[in-house]
């Protein structure tokens, strides 16, 4: 997915991950006094995020021939060589860099109040300290580093200063936030204190979370605070004990099961979202099988389904490799799983009222993330209570 932002000849274009759109509005604040510059804000957490990474650079290339093509992103520290080497190309900025002025030649400024949008993400935390060993984005994003309790309010704030009806917290690895920070406050600690600072906030959510890490204030926030959106998603990765331990992830699958079981007693209609890959090196059929049933079992009615790809120097990249037809055929399966839990969930939303947060392709999003259909002519970032009355296409209507 790519999303693009234009500002006084400025052009940024975002790939990849919530984080990457959250910066790529620093960015074009950034360059909005510059003319003729394009910006790809690249993304390499697969083999797949990079093909799209070369073609955006070619497209946009071909669509302003005569502007100043810079690429940032994990991409462009990960592929670094590939990347300078494109004659479309005229200059790499570090990942960790982009948001440093310095690096672009331009003027230092205060980040200026953004333009009213239907969700505002915010980054609060970046990078990564842990070595999963499909993983390269530590090698593209450095060390975990979280902004301050006073950073976020202000971030918040100025957001909502703007009319943003929803707040989206993302980060590269959001459960870390505040291990790097004076005495280690635990992500819980700091929802609560936006929750507790801005009453007028209607709509909070968060991008990805690490089951294992999240922490019992957040869990009971998410268990009971109605303000925090129902909707979890789960850097989950597989269903299977020894491909998570050869991931070199910290949970097991029955971890994350006892984690949904407590967050369903208690919240029922919270929906559940999860990243899985299919294929993963030495994977056999009984582990995927154990991989698709995860799916039924947790209830996975969002799920981001990645085919494995090797990433250069990863310790997965030298295990022994599933074969590429078998990966693709798995990954349609876990895809399928997926589209069965979610059509059955979102079957049985018909007949319920959702508040819906209108966007701009006439569609909405409602608190649990399902996707409805808004009447013509609902403005964008309008709150409206809708009661579907049947499903089609995967869109309530």
């Amino acid at each position: 997915m790519s999303t693009l932002t234009k500002s006084k000849g400025a052009e940024v274009i975002s790939l990849g991950c919530r984080l990457n759109i959250a910066e790529s509005e620093r960015i074009r604040d950034m360059l909005a006094g510059e003319s003729d510059i394009v910006v790809v804000n690249s993304c390499a957490v697969t083999s797949e995020a990079v093909r799209q990474t070369r073609q955006a650079i070619r497209r946009a290339r071909r669509e302003r021939p005569d502007a100043r093509l810079m690429v940032t992103g994990c991409a462009a520290d990960i592929e670094r060589e590939q990347l300078g080497a494109m004659p479309e190309v005229d200059g790499l900025i570090a990942n960790t860099a982009k948001l440093d002025a310095r690096a672009w030649n331009v003027p230092e400024t205060e980040a200026t109040a953004p333009p009213a949008r239907t969700r505002a993400f915010i980054a609060i935390q970046n990078g990564c300290d842990h070595s999963c060993t499909f993983c390269v984005i530590p090698q593209g994003r450095g060390p975990s580093r979280s902004l301050t309790v006073d950073q976020v309010l202000r971030e918040v704030e100025r957001h909502l200063d703007k009319g943003a009806p929803e707040i989206i917290l993302t980060g590269v690895d959001l459960t870390s936030w505040g291990h790097d920070l004076p005495g280690k406050p635990p992500l819980g600690s700091l929802i609560e204190a936006v929750l507790g600072r801005f009453p007028s906030l209607g709509r909070l959510r968060m991008s990805s979370l690490d089951g294992i890490e999240i922490d019992p204030l957040l869990e009971e926030l998410l268990a009971s605070e109605e303000r925090l959106m129902p909707h979890l998603h789960l850097s989950l990765q597989h269903g299977n004990d020894l491909i998570l331990k050869r991931m070199k992830r910290r949970h097991l699958r029955a971890d994350v099961i006892a984690l949904v079981e407590r967050l369903k007693a208690k919240r029922p209609e919270i929906a559940i979202g999860a990243d899985l890959i299919a294929g993963f090196p030495t994977e056999d059929a009984t582990q995927h099988d154990e991989n698709r049933s995860i799916i039924r079992e947790l209830g996975i009615v969002h799920g981001h389904i990645f085919p494995y790809s090797p990433r250069p120097d990863t310790p997965a990249a030298r295990m022994p490799q599933v074969e590429r037809a078998t990966i693709k055929q798995r990954a349609a399966e876990l895809r399928a799983e997926v589209r069965s839990a979610r059509d059955g969930w979102l079957k049985s939303l018909v007949g319920t009222p959702l508040d819906v947060l209108a966007e701009r392709d006439g569609t909405g999003y409602a608190p649990n993330f399902a996707r409805v259909r808004v009447p013509e002519g609902t403005a964008p970032g309008t709150i409206i209570t809708l009661t579907p009355s049947r499903l089609e296409e995967g869109l309530l209507i």
